[in-house]
Formats: C-alpha cells, structure tokens, sequence
C-alpha cells in the first residue's frame, strides 16, 4: 500500500509539473523570463544578450569577453505616464545572418562590407491592451546597433513618446569627450574629457575610453521622424537616452508601423578603429536615388573668410563681398588655381548687419542684391569651366524659407548648378523649436529630399548631426555640426588640440565641412602651422572640401600644390596612428589611381614619429611629395614655415615624420609605373 500511495503521489507530482510547464508556455513568458539570448558578431569578440526580467527588458554587451555594457534598460512612456516597458513577455525571436558588400558613390572607402547577426525579439504585453514591439540587434565586427519597431496595431496607432527608456550602463566609469547638450551654440563647442560620472546632458557621438582599455561611442543611425538622442548621466558609470523635445515639452509624435534610429555602440581596441568603422552606414537603408550624376565630390573657392575676417560683408554696403564683379573675379581665380567650384555668399535680398540674430530675419531666395546679377555671373562661370554653388541662409526662420524653396532651388537649377550650402543661423528653429528635435529632424528630411527633386546635393550648416543617412540620400554631401574654421576668424580660434579631437567625436557621425585651407596665418587666431592646414584635407573627411582662404594668398606659394593634387574621394583609408586629443596619422588610396595621400597632425606639442609604410604595394616605388613643418615652425610663433622635399620610398621604407608644435604633415605617394 505504501509503495502505491508513494506512486500516485509522483504521478501527481509529474502531473502538476507537466500542467506548469504547459501554462508558462501558452503565456510564452515565464518559463524562459531570465533566459539571456545572445548575439555574437562574426568574429566572435563582440556579444549582445538581451532578456526580459520581471516582465522588463534589458540587454548587456561584452567585447573580448569583457563586460563593456551591464544590465541595460529598453522601453518607453508614453503619455499620461503610460509606460510600455512593464509586464512584458517574449513572443518569439528569430535569428538570421548579413553579409553582403555595396559600393559608395563617394566615401572614405569604395566599396563596405556589411557583415553582422542580427536577432530580433517580439514582445507584447501580457494583460491589458496587449500592445507590441519589436527589439532588434545587430552585432558587427565593429559594434553594436539596436532599434524598436512598432507593427501595426488597432490598439497602438498614434501616440507621443515622452520619454524612451534606453540606457548604456558601463561596467566601469569610462573617461567620456563631450559636449553639452541643450545649448543656443547646437554643436559648436570645444569638446572637454570627463569622467561619465561627472556628465550633465551631452550630445552624441559620445565616445568614451574605458579602463580596460577599449575605445566606444555611442550614436545613433537612420534618424528619421524622431527626436534626436542625447545621454544624461546618472552620475555612477550609466547614461540614459534623453529625447530632444518639442516646444511644448512632448518628445516624439509617431503612428504606428514605424522603426526609430538605431542605437550605436562603436567599439574598438584602439581609437584609430572607431575611425575606419563602417557601422553608421551599414544601419541605413541603400540608396533610394535613381540619379546620382549631379552628385561630385569636389574642392571650392568660396567669397567667405573674407566676410568672416571683416574684409568683405554679407550685406550690401561699400564692402559687400557678393558683387557681380567680385563674383567674376573669384572664377578667375578658379582657373587660376585649377579648382572648378566657387561658392558665393551674399548674394540675395535680406542682409543685413543683424542677420545672424534670433529675429526671424527675413530673406528672399530669388532675389538678388541691387549689385548682383545672377543670371551674369552664371553664364560667366559656365563659360570659364567653372561650377557655382548655390546658398540658402534661412536664419532659422523656417516659416519664411519653406514657401520660397521650390522657386529658389528651381532657380540654380535653370542656372545649371548642381550643388547648395544651406545654412540654420539661430538657437531655435523658427525662434522655437531644437534644431535637433523632431521637428527638425523632418524639415531637414524634407529639405533633402526637395534638393534631390531639383538635382541639387546639399551641404548642411547648424545641421541636425549625421546619422548615416548618407548611404540612403548620397546628395547629402556634409554638413557643419561642430565648431569649424570660422571661429579661428572672430573668435578666440580652436585651440591645437580641436583638430585632434573632433576626427574621434563629431566626424564619426559623418562628414564635416570644416573649411581648412588658411595659408594667412600670421596675426589671425589660427593655432596650426601651413603644413597642418594641408593635413587636415586627410585627417577630416568630407567629400566636398573648402579652400578658404583669400584666392591670393595661393597665388605663387609652393605649397598649394598639394591643395590641387589632394583628392576627396577615397578607395581605402587607413589610421596608422592615433591618440584622442594628441596626434593622428591617416593615409588613404586615391580612388582614380594608384596614389596615397598622408595627413598627420599633433595638438600644442612637437612629436616625431617612425612610420613603416607597409600600406603602399609591394614591389612598388613611390615617389613621396613632403610638406612639412619648417625647422623653425610653431603655430603660435612662426607658423607658415613649410619645407618641401621629395624622397623615393617602397613599401620597405620607415619614413620619419617630425612635427612642430601645434604642426603637421602632409604626404603624396606617387605610384612610379
């Protein structure tokens, strides 16, 4: 009798335990509620886990086996402090592989290899309105990428975000390069080095040095009808996605279906490698553009730093620098110097002293100066070769630029121009909204794809920041979102180390008109030597690239050579050496030959350098073109010393470099057949 009670007693047992298996299962939830899944990159050094806890969802990262990201939250609030990260099960995941190569139309390199696993996670509420999303990773050789995805639903179709739950908790307080967010300057600011820990809100890319050792940034691609992110810190080693709000407090106004960007998380075992890496691209859709012919990589002249050192002015006046006569004058020396674009500034009705000023300053896009004709001066650069680029200074007042934008872009579009500036002077769109809110988020969306209708590519001034989009809408060129060359004109200047820093910052997001180029250094706030004006065509990538200073002062010196030979398009580009804030050292191939360029810059302390060149061909001879600092140069006291020298160099050769103070260099490798 024993032994049969103790039989039924285990039957039972199993019975009950075969019931709770069969519940947990139909609510798909909790039989698998801490289960980590992980997601590897294809070379196995980087891992992604994502699990639900208590009906929350988190996900961690490891590189190389070590913890870089601990136990992360996911999820939002809506409003009414409706929150949609509680209560939470897993519906199904399902896992697949990427890897393909596509080819840009210009870029660092020619062709990119997107090469990941991805994994995407279906979670629904357990009870109540039974809402649904998506999480999906992507885990590359070079970082991670994460997004939401709202399907659609008749129980979540419109909807405000109030505030999205993303977080990025290090496993150690990493030393962070920043700038602070929520400031009338958008992104121009010199960037500062802190502890994570001692963040206020900052923008992104932030890129962090962690103490084991490994190099990060975090971003965010395929911004698209969204608020942009910024990272607040808890003030312990964590930062939290803060959503750049509208006006009236709301952060992001969506309807179901709809992704947001993808989160980024660069990682690297030095700093050169978040440089060459190609996750920013890989996240956005291909190309959506039929005709990309009007879209040239290519080098300018501009009438510009004049007005900005206050020998020209924007406005009408006995200085006014946009003038028929200069304009003409400026395409001459676009043959002179053999560039064949020039971009004039100033040219239309609404200029004034107080232009710049938060005013909702108006301008007409169609209208020229009294001492400007435009029609003239464009049948006068077609016939010398030489190709305008147009400009729209909107000032911020949007509501003045939208209804002009067709008309105006029409305009250069009749006139054969096949390129724009387009710039947002202002703290606040319409003297209301964040640049970098959603509502600027789709105007600049809009203006691209207005400018792509027109056949017109675009370069951005106080842009919402790159996100990739890029590989989406190839005529978006650059754009400005940093402090460039124009504060060295009125303002302090960018300090040694700015040129340093920003290559591991700001340009991971994406190319960055930066405007190098000054040859007039003495008496100006430009802290670099000449020869460091001509690395930085290397060291700041952008496909379209200013030579800013006056045309004269090219006329006659030995070094602009290196500024008419200096490509903007690459096929290969390579970091040799780099450390944030002191020095970097970039070669890359020339996309139409055989040739290597070399850029090489240093913050306020002379360095030298032994660098093998082991990036040029094998069997090959070189003949290297050097531009360097001179014996005696220093940016503070004597910065326009250049010495230039040729040397034969193979691939064999360790090629020493020097540079001065506040210095650089600048190398063209010529492939000897």
């Amino acid at each position: 009798m024993v032994q049969l009670y103790n039989t039924i007693k285990m039957l039972k047992t199993i019975t009950y335990f075969f019931v709770i298996i069969l519940f947990l299962s139909a609510c798909g939830y909790k039989a698998k509620q801490l289960e980590k899944w992980p997601i590897s990159s294809p070379n196995g050094e980087i891992q992604a886990s994502f699990w639900i806890e208590n009906g929350k969802p988190y996900y961690e990262v490891s590189f190389n086996n070590k913890p870089i990201l601990v136990k992360s939250a996911l999820g939002f609030v809506l409003s009414d402090n409706d929150t949609l990260s509680n209560n939470l099960i897993l519906v199904n995941h399902s896992d697949s592989a990427i890897d393909e190569t596509w080819e840009q139309p210009w870029g660092q390199q020619k062709f990119v290899r997107n090469y990941c696993n991805e994994a995407t996670f279906n979670l629904t509420e357990a009870s109540g309105s039974k809402r649904s999303f998506a999480i999906t990773f992507r885990v590359f050789n070079d970082g991670v990428g994460f997004r939401y995805s709202f399907p659609n639903q008749t129980n979540l179709t419109t909807f405000t975000i109030m505030d999205e739950l993303t977080s990025f908790n290090f496993h150690d307080v990493a030393q962070a390069w920043w700038i602070p967010a929520y400031k009338d300057n958008r992104y121009e600011y010199l960037f500062k080095k802190s502890p994570i820990n001692e963040l206020d809100t900052v923008h992104t890319p932030l890129t962090l040095e962690l103490p084991n050792g490994v190099f990060a940034s975090i971003h965010e691609a395929a911004l698209v009808n969204y608020a942009s992110m910024t990272l607040a810190s808890d003030k312990k080693s964590g930062l939290k996605c803060d959503l750049t709000p509208w006006s009236n407090g709301t952060k992001v106004n969506v309807t179901s279906p709809f992704n947001t960007p993808w989160r980024t998380i660069i990682l690297g075992h030095n700093a050169g490698e978040l440089i060459t890496s190609t996750l920013m691209l890989n996240l956005n859709e291909p190309c959506k553009l039929e005709d990309l012919s009007y879209i040239k990589p290519h080098k300018y002249l501009g009438i510009w730093w004049g007005m900005h050192i206050g020998k020209y002015s924007f406005w009408e006046g006995p200085i006014h620098g946009a003038t028929t006569a200069r304009s003409k004058e400026y395409i001459d020396y676009c043959n002179k110097l053999g560039i064949d674009h020039l971009l004039i500034e100033g040219w239309n009705k609404g200029w004034t002293p107080q232009w710049y000023e938060n005013k909702m300053h108006v301008f007409s896009f169609t209208e020229s100066t009294s001492d400007f004709n435009f029609k003239e001066v464009a049948n006068y650069a077609k016939a010398k070769g030489v190709s305008l680029i147009g400009y729209h200074e909107t000032g911020s007042n949007i509501e003045n630029y939208l209804p002009q934008i067709d008309a105006g872009m029409k305009m250069y579009q009749d006139g054969g121009l096949h390129a724009i500036k387009i710039g947002q002077v202002g703290s606040r769109l319409n003297m209301k909204e964040w640049h970098h809110g959603q509502f600027g988020v789709n105007y600049y969306q809009y203006v691209l794809e207005k400018a792509a209708q027109y056949k017109l590519a675009v370069n951005f001034h106080e842009p919402i920041k790159p996100t990739g989009l890029c590989r989406t809408y190839p005529n978006l060129l650059a754009g400005e979102g940093g402090r460039g060359m124009e504060y060295d004109a009125w303002s302090e200047g960018n300090p040694p180390e700015h040129t340093v820093i920003i290559p591991f910052t700001r340009l991971l997001a994406g190319s960055m008109d930066f405007t190098p180029g000054i040859f007039a250094i003495k008496g100006t706030r430009v802290h670099t030597t000449l020869a460091k004006q001509l690395a930085l065509y290397l060291t700041i990538y952008s496909p379209i690239q200013m030579l800013a200073d006056l045309p004269e002062n090219y006329v006659g010196n030995p070094a602009f050579k290196f500024l008419q030979d200096v490509p903007v398009n690459w096929d290969t580009t390579v970091v040799l050496n780099a450390q944030i804030g002191d020095f970097l050292t970039i070669v890359r191939k020339d996309i139409n030959s055989n040739d290597w360029y070399l850029g090489s810059i240093t913050n306020q302390e002379q360095r030298e350098f032994d660098l093998p060149l082991t990036f040029l061909s094998n069997g090959k001879s070189y003949s290297a073109e050097i531009y360097a600092d001179g014996k005696d140069a220093c940016f503070d006291s004597n910065p326009e010393s250049v010495q230039i020298s040729k040397m034969e160099v193979t691939n064999k050769t360790i090629l020493k470099i020097k540079l001065a103070k506040g210095g650089g260099q600048a190398i063209r490798f010529i492939a000897e057949n």
